[in-house]
Parts: C-alpha cells; sequence; structure tokens
C-alpha cells in the first residue's frame, strides 16, 4: 500500500536549501513547511508560499515527508533523533529524505535506528552549483529501495532534472562522495598545470581554453578551471575549502572501509587541509592553487 503524500517539510535552508525549497513549494501544489534556524529564509520562503514554522517538531507535525539540507551527518541525526527533533514530536511525518552530503556509515546506522520507530530514510544528496539549486536543475543521486524511490522521485524532480537511483540505503552518498572525490582530485590536477603553464610563461586562460577544446577537457576545466582559478577568484559563500575537506574524508573513510590504498585523494586532502590551515577556510576550494604557487615561490 502507497504511503500517503498530502504535505511536505523542509528543514535546512542555506545556500542550497533555501532554493531547493523554493521549487518544491512552486512545482509540487503541496504545502511544504519549512524551517532553519535563520528566521531571514523562513521569511523569504513565506513570501513564496511556503509555510514557515519556528521548530522542527513544528515540521514533524504537519508533514508527511520531510527533506534535509544539513552540513553533515551530525545535523542530520540531531534533526531526527534529538530533544527537539522528529522523533520528539507527535510526528505526521513517515518519510525523512537527507539531501545533505553524509557519511555512508552514519547514514545506514541512522537508517536502522528510524527503521525501528516507525521511519523511513532516504538518501538523497545533490551535486552541481548553487545556480543549479535555483534553476531546478540539480544532480540527485538515491539510496533506498525501488518501492522508496518511486515514492519521493516526482518531488525530487521538481529540483533536479537529473534523478538517479543509485541502489539500497547509503547508495547515493557513495555515489556523491565519490563524484566529489574526482571533483576535488581534477581541480587540484588543474591548478598544478596552470602553475606549470604559467611558470612557462603561457597565458593561463589560453591554456585552458586549448584543453577544453581536447581530451583534458571536463566540468572542471570549464567551471572552478575557467571561472576560479584562471582569474584567481576565490569567494566565500559559495563551496568552501573546509566543505571538500569534509567530503574527500568521507571517501577516505569509506576506501579504508573497502581496503582502498587512495594515495592521490590523500595528497589533495593534505592540499585542502593546508589551503584551510593557510586562511582560506571559507573560500571556494579552488584557492589550494595559492599554495601550490606560493610552494613554488619558495623554492
Amino acid at each position: 500500500m502507497s504511503k500517503r503524500i498530502e504535505t511536505l517539510g523542509f528543514v535546512g535552508l542555506g545556500v542550497m536549501g533555501e532554493p531547493m525549497c523554493l521549487n518544491l513549494t512552486k512545482k509540487s501544489r503541496m504545502p511544504v513547511y519549512a524551517t532553519d534556524a535563520r528566521p531571514d529564509p523562513r521569511n523569504r520562503l513565506g513570501e513564496a508560499g511556503a509555510k514557515p514554522c519556528a521548530s522542527i517538531v513544528e515540521v514533524a507535525e504537519n508533514a508527511d515527508v520531510i527533506f534535509l539540507s544539513l552540513p553533515s551527518i551530525a545535523e542530520v541525526a540531531e534533526v531526527c533523533l534529538g530533544k527537539e527533533g522528529i522523533l520528539a514530536a507527535n510526528r505526521r511525518t513517515h518519510t525523512v529524505v537527507d539531501m545533505s552530503t553524509s557519511s555512508v556509515k552514519g547514514t545506514r546506522d541512522l537508517a536502522d535506528k528510524l527503521r525501528k520507530e516507525g521511519l523511513t530514510l532516504i538518501d538523497a544528496p545533490v551535486a552541481r552549483m548553487r545556480q543549479a539549486a535555483w534553476d531546478g536543475t540539480l544532480s540527485i543521486m538515491v539510496g533506498g529501495s525501488t518501492e522508496d524511490f518511486d515514492l519521493v522521485r516526482p518531488f525530487l524532480s521538481h529540483m533536479g532534472s537529473d534523478v538517479t537511483h543509485c541502489g539500497g540505503t547509503g547508495s547515493g552518498q557513495v555515489v556523491k562522495i565519490l563524484n566529489n572525490m574526482v571533483v576535488f582530485m581534477t581541480v587540484n590536477a588543474l591548478a598544478e598545470a596552470l602553475a606549470i603553464g604559467r611558470r612557462a610563461g603561457v597565458d593561463g586562460a589560453l591554456l585552458f581554453d586549448v584543453m577544453s577544446k581536447g581530451s583534458a577537457d571536463s566540468f572542471a576545466l570549464r567551471t572552478p578551471g575557467l571561472k576560479a582559478l584562471v582569474p584567481g577568484n576565490f569567494p566565500e559563500n559559495t563551496f568552501p575549502t573546509d566543505y571538500a575537506i569534509k567530503d574527500i574524508k568521507l571517501a577516505l573513510e569509506l576506501a579504508e572501509q573497502g581496503g582502498i590504498d587512495a594515495a592521490s585523494a590523500a595528497l589533495t586532502y593534505d592540499l585542502l587541509q593546508k589551503t584551510s590551515a593557510a586562511g582560506y577556510a571559507q573560500n571556494y576550494y579552488p584557492a589550494m592553487i595559492n599554495l601550490i604557487e606560493a610552494d613554488r615561490r619558495s623554492h
């Protein structure tokens, strides 16, 4: 028997969560109960048609399915299990969809705990940039049963243009974590190529333009490469170095659990840590090139 879905909830209205919730509100034609620790995004979404809530408990009392967009598994677990979380409510909720990038083991452990309380946890982390969240063109990787995937896919499609069922619980997180690992490693390689090319007297924009026409072409080259590395533009509130560190650390933990020596990923992780320590913790993570070029200048 299919689960009832007449109302939706959203917890976590940050850089990605707010536009995702906005798309869900506009396209689902269902009441969307939304909350965040900050009043401003709640108010903006209220003006756009969502129902702003003062607490997670209020969301859980009104929403059949709750979507989460939070920093890590620690916050996800607190929202679900905490004293003022979903389980603490006289809840209406039967399904929680975690759209954060979270630990695979943590996701599976939390799913087991929630299952015992009659709640289903589906992992559905997202990829692509902030603009894609506004445009509703995210790539969403889903972990859960086929039945669970079919249940939430129509709503995920309001937020993403590519919604992929990756397997059982935690599989969405596996795919997302490895996607990010490859992107960070590619940006590392691009930063090294840019530093070497400049040192050898070649213009960086020309170098990347030519590379984009050949076998080295990639999303990483055309977006963080040409838009950040070449102009040296590493703003805050984009995808900060500390977020990249969190994600690639999750990949390394997954590698260790599988007995894989991910040496190249470990080198990128080390560089990101040095980038954060050098004062770029909140800057867009391609700022790693500053460490590469500083290392070159020091020799």
